[in-house]
């Protein structure tokens, strides 16, 4: 593909583009039409501690960057993006698959995350307690937690770095990023954005792009490392947390996702349909937020099924590039194979197809377009309510009681998100707490936003990203007391 801002698919390190001699690349192929839009120089073992040794030697620690130097570092970027969210959306909509309205959106929720931590890195400043402890004066200190190593996941290929990122240039660590290998170009786009405006020193920030393990290895055991945050599966996450247990780094994890959405029979029908579909059909389903099983009440299910259906129906399926596209294609086969067995397993369970087209009717490849598809009467042992679904397919669960749908709601080992629709505020204050889930929204759909924490419970992961608690992800506080 040709873009001004892909005249180079390499990897950066120390302030310079490398690997222009590598003797592997790899394609990265848009989904909806499988033409391939570009090889990237593979990288390994060897170039990711080159990058190590760069994001080393930016790290200041005797002489830590000031907050304001930090703050014009997260405007800088801020800038950059925004300046390039039409080129940058462009390219994440051609690698991802997802539509170009959604994928630009995306390069501004990327941008709000520099932002919030530019507007509240004061909160990073040293303080003197009030108290005076053993006849001292004793003040905290946020330092930086080191060189942070930053693992994302293909399905947000730049929202997810910006999570990480923001708070790590905020808490000074220098950083070596490694984006899925499906989606590198939108990390590249965002990389030579950077570069090109100057805005940060040479080392803060390393790209390396490859297969997982030769780079995952070194991040996982090198000394100088301290810090891994990373986006995906709960195994892999697990796996991180026994690779660097030897040199007890500290882990970001935001891990797999089961998500349930309730509705009452005292909701807006209208609304909740409206706030599920915008829910489950971001990024064509491939999110670890969206609903993965929809509980609804037995009084209103039927007419909540009817005017679903009816909706679900009517949206449009393509390429993501196409006017009036609403859901685009899986990233890949696999993908695409997992959302058909799941189907298949609810209807062979005594579930009801409702919308979409029967999953044997489909072709077995040459096409990543998964229909929408709405299974009514699920039941609670099929697979879509015991696995992440990660597609375009809402299995309905009928329900009659709170203690009922509160059980099934969190019987699931991952606590990601959730979603509670209710006119009742009693019984949502009831139940709010008693939901495992590190975000509950009551009668919202939405997300994950820059200024509130957001992580999860259980197998979902450790740490949050976002909110003044994010901020702090990347710092270690420095407790000094000293004698009057």
């Amino acid at each position: 593909m040709e873009s001004p801002l892909l005249e180079r698919t390499e990897g950066y390190i120390g302030g310079n583009w490398v690997g222009a001699n590598a003797s592997e690349t790899f394609p990265v192929v848009n989904p909806a039409t499988g033409e391939e839009l570009a090889r990237v120089q593979t990288m390994g073992a060897t170039e990711t501690r080159e990058a190590v040794a760069a994001a080393s030697k930016a790290l200041r620690l005797s002489e830590p960057a000031t907050l304001a130097e930090r703050r014009g570092w997260l405007e800088g970027v801020r800038d950059a993006l925004k300046a390039e969210k039409d080129e940058i959306g462009r390219i994440l909509c051609l690698e991802h698959g997802k539509p170009l309205k959604e994928a630009v959106g995306e390069v501004d929720y990327a941008a709000g995350f520099f932002d919030y931590c530019a507007r509240y890195i004061d909160h990073l400043d040293s303080h003197t307690i009030p108290e005076t402890p053993k006849d001292c004066a004793w003040t905290v200190h946020y330092r930086p937690i080191g060189v942070a190593g930053l693992i994302t996941p293909w399905n947000f290929p730049i929202g997810m770095i910006a999570k990480k990122l923001s708070a790590a240039l905020a808490g000074g660590c220098p950083s070596v990023i490694k984006p899925a290998e499906d989606t590198p170009l939108t990390m590249i786009a965002a990389f030579r954005a950077i570069h090109d405006r100057n805005v940060l020193p040479a080392g803060m920030i390393n790209l390396v792009m490859g297969p997982p393990k030769p780079i995952g290895d070194v991040l996982c055991e090198h000394p100088e490392v301290t810090m891994l945050s990373f986006t995906g599966s709960t195994p892999v996450g697990q796996h991180l947390v026994r690779e660097t247990a030897g040199r007890v780094k500290k882990l970001s994890l935001e891990l797999g996702g089961n998500a349930p959405f309730i509705i009452f029979d005292d909701a807006d029908v209208d609304d909740a349909i409206t706030q599920l579909i915008g829910n489950k059909f971001r990024g064509g389903g491939q999110t670890c937020v969206c609903a993965n099983r929809v509980y609804v009440q037995s009084g209103i299910f039927e007419t909540f099924a009817d005017k679903l259906a009816e909706r679900v129906e009517a949206l449009k399926v393509g390429d993501g590039m196409e006017e009036g596209t609403d859901i685009g294609p899986l990233i890949n086969q696999a993908g695409f194979d997992k959302v058909r067995r799941h189907v298949q397993d609810a209807l062979a369970k005594g579930g009801t197809l409702k919308a979409g087209a029967h999953p044997d009717t489909l072709p077995e490849s040459g096409s990543l377009f998964y229909p929408p598809t709405l299974v009514t009467g699920v039941q609670s042992e099929a697979a879509c309510c015991q696995e992440e679904t990660f597609g375009p397919f809402i299995p309905m669960v009928s329900f009659d009681s709170e203690d009922e749908v509160l059980a099934a709601a969190n019987n699931t080992d991952y606590g990601l998100a959730s979603y509670l629709f209710t006119q009742d505020e009693t019984r949502a204050q009831r139940m709010i707490p008693a939901m495992r889930f590190g975000h509950v929204g009551w009668n919202t759909g939405t997300g994950p936003t820059p200024e509130a924490p957001f992580g999860g419970m259980k197998l979902s992961g450790i740490g949050r990203e976002g909110g003044l608690e994010g901020l702090f992800e990347f710092v270690e506080p420095q407790t000094v007391p000293r004698s009057y």
